[in-house]
């Protein structure tokens, strides 16, 4: 049984005929791309954004109809992962490296559901890198400040050096022990000059987290307001 995949055909349900979607980065939101896409087929009339490159490509292969950012001013609802969520419902995401395009996407969008499967989630965050876009120049000064706050950060590297983001940017990893007050460490991170932002999303821009179970179930979780 893939729970990711039970969590993602339970979300793209709140999706309906005429809305603007937005499709999240990663092997969960994979799923819910997967799924819209046979939706489409089938008859659904949407518009979606993507929030990465990625996503884009494998939503317009599985035939769903795309749209740029500046051909909307807003979105109905936005489906994607989270590498941690905690018992409040907030969340650490950018394990992919698209962060900052699914906070653009998520803070304007009129639900945000999440879709994990029952490992990604915690009572506290911190399991989790928290990753934070940065801008290059200064980088080694950013980093500085970063773990001033409390934590070991490193660059994030693939195969080909530095990990670039989609806006031609750097992630750096983040490691805290633990996050006791998410919003406060998303403020304070985002304070520093050459972040562009911050992995930890507040539990305000979350409507639902659906989460899949090995066993078969399915639980749907809501922050409280």
């Amino acid at each position: 049984m893939n729970a990711k995949k039970l969590a993602a055909d339970k979300a793209v349900e709140y999706i309906k005929d005429g809305m603007t979607v937005g499709l999240g980065t990663g092997t969960t939101a994979l799923f819910a791309i997967q799924r819209i896409g046979e939706m489409v087929q089938q008859g659904l009339h949407i518009q979606a954004v993507a929030s990465s490159l990625a996503s884009a490509a494998l939503a317009e292969k599985a035939g769903i109809p795309m749209v740029g950012m500046t051909e909307i001013c807003g979105i109905d609802v936005t489906i994607d992962g989270a590498d941690e969520v905690d018992a409040y419902c907030n969340l650490i995401k950018g394990g992919g490296g698209a962060l900052t395009r699914e906070k653009i996407l998520a803070f304007n969008s009129r639900q945000l559901i999440i879709i994990v499967d029952e490992t990604k989630l915690s009572q506290t965050l911190g399991r989790f890198a928290v990753a934070v876009e940065l801008v290059p120049f200064g980088y080694n000064l950013a980093l500085t400040h970063l773990e001033a706050l409390g934590c070991k950060a490193t660059i994030r590297q693939n195969e080909n050096g530095f990990f670039k983001t989609d806006n031609g940017n750097w992630i750096a990893d983040c490691q805290f022990p633990i996050i006791n007050h998410p919003e406060k460490l998303n403020a304070d991170i985002n304070l520093i000059p050459g972040v562009v932002e911050s992995g930890l999303f507040g539990h305000q821009l979350v409507h639902s987290v659906i989460a899949g179970y090995e066993d078969g179930s399915v639980k749907v979780l809501r922050p409280v307001r």
